[in-house]
């Protein structure tokens, strides 16, 4: 017996038994356009069952799965793309990620995500029993999305520096490299190894591509990446500072995370003063996209 709905607009397959997997329907579930797609756990069917034409429990449940309005079977990283452009908070993303070679880039890192899942299951499993103890709960979310989010910037930089030759590009991602380099070093010393996030390896890759890809189109681009990239942490750091202001604790964190943000304004500000003029509209599309993964980012790597 099948279990597509044709009423909805997109059917997701998902196990709701692995942690990992459950957190992150929820948080879509949560989500505006969440009510037009049918969330179906396969965790609970028998494993003869076929839940879509062509498609068993025990497929649904070894890789992620959808099947849209036409009744196509999609899987991976495609099928992540076909729900992002179903959810219009994320719309601009998945139509970003149905694109050569994002999508390819897309369907290796979730390839990526499978290998590592079991390892996965037992960090998230025994992370209550490591948490860092002086630490409130929702302090330590925060710091593991501002880790999450240097390494990133780390790799923005790296993957800037693998494709410009533009000196004045060169020159800049050089330079803010090193700072983005000691605000990783900063936060590793106050937030143990075992409270951060398990998705760094494509926290690491997503990051390559934001930095890797306008640079293909020239300098014009790349800073305007820059400037929409830091515009989202200045905001996301100035949250974070606000809530220690109001707790009044923890001044030392205030202080390491102002200083961060402080950075980061600098580099908005000089990617903005390099970029030549306001961008064009593929860019400004692709500044938007910037946007909304940054903030799928931040929302994954506070609970994972």
């Amino acid at each position: 017996m099948t279990c597509v709905d044709e009423t909805k607009r997109l059917t997701v397959f998902y196990d709701g038994a692995c942690p990992l997997c459950q957190r992150e329907i929820a948080y879509y579930q949560d989500k505006t356009g969440a009510d037009a797609v049918a969330w179906i756990d396969v965790s609970g069917k028998v494993s003869n069952d076929e839940v879509a034409p062509g498609l068993s429990r025990d497929q649904a449940l070894s890789r992620f799965h959808v099947v849209d309005s036409n009744g196509t079977v999609v899987s991976g990283g495609t099928a992540f793309a076909a729900l992002w452009t179903s959810l219009p908070g994320f719309r601009p993303l998945g139509r970003l990620f149905r694109l050569r070679p994002l999508a390819w880039a897309l369907d290796r890192a979730y390839d990526l995500f499978l290998r590592v899942r079991p390892r996965l299951q037992t960090v998230v499993a025994g992370r209550h029993a490591a948490r860092a103890g002086a630490l409130p709960p929702w302090l330590v979310r925060d710091l593991r999305s501002d880790h999450a989010g240097e390494a990133g910037a780390v790799a923005i930089y790296r993957g800037i520096l693998m494709v410009s030759r533009d000196a004045e590009v060169r020159r800049f991602a050089e330079a803010h490299l090193e700072t983005e380099r000691g605000h990783l070093q900063a936060l590793e010393t106050v937030l143990p190894r075992t409270d951060r996030t398990v998705f760094l390896p494509l926290w690491r890759l997503a990051g390559a591509v934001t930095g890797l890809l306008p640079s293909l189109f020239g300098p014009r681009p790349v800073f305007a990446t820059i400037e929409a990239v830091e515009t989202f942490v200045d905001r996301h750091y100035a949250g974070q500072i606000a809530r220690l202001n109001r707790e009044g604790t923890h001044a030392d964190l205030r202080d390491l995370l102002e200083q961060c943000r402080l950075d980061e304004v600098h580099h908005r500000d000089e990617a903005r003063e390099s970029g030549g003029g306001p961008p064009g509209p593929i860019t400004r599309l692709w500044c938007h996209a910037i946007g909304v993964g940054s903030s799928l980012a931040v929302a994954i790597a506070r609970r994972l």
